[in-house]
């Protein structure tokens, strides 16, 4: 019988299992989890011939490198990165047959901060609340990816694509998140507001699954002490005590007792999770809540 596998020869500095996630359970305290970046998630297992909701490994700033047990077709996207096969450069973005015993490298993000490897089949390891993902908050499903892990891959079901280089947009140079002001803008005062969406951030270096931090202009408030804690929502931006604006991204609680000042845009979210620490930011009003 065939060994369906993944050995794990360098895990990387975070390199975890994500899928669709696992919606529908805030109500029982669980996040929703997922690929940061969706659209990197999706295009890598069309490439392989997987059905969307397969897993896939993200990889965060360094990639991993892997050595699979049966040949495999794999696909690698979202950061851009050197791809190897044993040592010979393969491409990035396109489906890649890699050979039983062959070490598959993904290099050091270029641009962005997660890339994305599809593997013929899935990671096929066992789904908690119907998700493989991996969950840093809560800690559902597996742990992050550490050396000699070795992760069981599913029988492929479709065909690779053929294609030669799949297009993608890049990271962005410079993150744009389009925000609709409330539900709790009133806690902040009129100009604390407007320099939200008219003042430049960058991306922190804090940053993480869980939250896109931010350095620059702190928010002040209009109101004194803290709301009981009521239910957030993807794409939350919360601030803290200290004033600067935390955007919640898949990872985040469902509830907490910080105002949300603004909501962004779920379609704006992928960009997030490419956004490298640095890199300037700026928020967009593009509506009210009525």
């Amino acid at each position: 019988m065939t060994d369906r596998a993944l050995v794990v020869v360098r895990a990387g500095a975070l390199t975890t299992v994500q899928d669709l996630g696992r919606p529908g359970h805030a109500h029982l305290g669980v996040p929703r989890s997922g690929a940061l970046d969706g659209p990197s998630a999706a295009l890598v297992n069309r490439l392989v011939g997987n059905r969307p909701e397969a897993a896939v490994l993200e990889t965060t700033l360094d990639g991993c490198d892997l050595r699979p047990r049966s040949a495999v077709t794999v696909a690698v996207a979202g950061a851009p990165c050197p791809v190897s096969v044993d040592g010979r450069a393969v491409p990035w973005g396109a489906p890649v047959r890699v050979p039983a015993g062959a070490r598959l490298s993904v290099g050091r993000a270029v641009l962005g901060v997660r890339a994305y490897v599809g593997v013929s089949g899935g990671v096929a390891v066992d789904p908690v609340l119907g998700s493989r993902s991996t969950d840093l908050l809560s800690g559902l499903g597996p742990p992050p990816l550490a050396d000699g892990v070795v992760l069981p891959v599913g029988r492929p079901d479709g065909s690779p694509a053929r294609v030669d280089v799949a297009a993608q947009p890049g990271p962005p140079a410079e993150l744009v998140l389009r925000v609709t002001p409330g539900p709790r803008d009133d806690w902040f005062t009129a100009a604390a507001v407007r320099t939200l969406v008219s003042r430049p951030y960058r991306v922190s270096s804090a940053s993480n699954r869980i939250g896109l931090r931010t350095e620059g202009p702190v928010l002040e408030r209009a109101r004194v002490g803290e709301l009981p804690s009521e239910g957030m929502v993807l794409g939350a931006v919360q601030v803290p005590p200290d004033g600067r604006p935390v955007v919640f991204l898949a990872d985040h609680p469902t509830t907490g007792g910080y105002p949300v000042i603004a909501v962004v845009r779920a379609e704006d979210l992928p960009a997030a999770a490419q956004a490298a620490p640095g890199i300037p930011l700026r928020f967009a009003a593009v509506g009210r809540r009525r």
